[in-house]
């Protein structure tokens, strides 16, 4: 009994080795950006979005990502420390590193690990300093969601004005395909003497 639970948490533990922990994601961010950004390194096994304990809202996104072997995590988080990386052509530098056992939920108990709870007396010399940490905690709270808001804000901008670029560069792609299938760019170089390429590729004047 207790070999198969040290034989599950060394496989656990195999798991938490090869992952890497990607945090300052724009909500923007879906598995399926992280699956296409992160592939160049090695092989996605598995993407999870974990809750941001350290802001509010939820914002910037977390992630997990676990690759197929270790030495595709430690790629990962090299080039990632050294390079800014954005994702969804977001202007939100990613950070990753090492994921730890305590950031997954389903984490299994480790073998002979005992945990006690007790509470902080308040006659307890540190009961004040905790006081004050509590109040500089919802302070950074209160002026991290003001800025979280602003740059919000700033991305979906971004992010529609991009969605508008592409619809426009459509467009002009549809309007050029429909000038060359309808024979108006042929009729057009033959009035202003040039010449248009015939071949499979995309149509050109000359």
């Amino acid at each position: 009994m207790e070999s198969g639970k040290q034989n599950e948490y060394a496989a656990f533990e195999e798991k938490v080795r090869r992952t890497v922990y990607l945090d300052n994601l724009s909500p923007n961010v879906t598995e399926s950006i992280v699956r296409t950004a992160l592939d160049q390194y090695g092989t996605v096994k598995s993407v999870e979005f974990i809750p941001n304990y350290l802001e509010p809202r939820n914002m910037p996104q977390c992630a997990l990502v676990e690759m197929e072997k270790g030495k595709q995590a430690k790629v990962v988080i090299s080039t990632l420390s050294e390079f800014p990386f954005m994702m969804s052509g977001m202007p939100r530098p990613v950070r990753a590193r090492a994921a730890v056992a305590e950031m997954f939920g389903d984490r299994p108990r480790k073998p002979g690990r005992q945990i006690r709870i007790c509470w902080l007396d308040t006659a307890d010399p540190d009961f004040e300093v905790a006081s004050k940490l509590k109040q500089l905690v919802k302070r950074h709270a209160t002026e991290t969601a003001v800025m979280l808001k602003h740059q919000l804000e700033k991305e979906e901008k971004l992010a529609k004005q991009q969605g508008e670029t592409l619809k426009a560069n459509y467009k002009k792609y549809e309007m050029i395909d429909s000038l060359m299938a309808d024979g108006a760019a042929r009729r057009l170089a033959r009035c202003y003497n040039l010449r248009v390429s015939d071949d499979s590729g995309p149509s050109t004047f000359h």
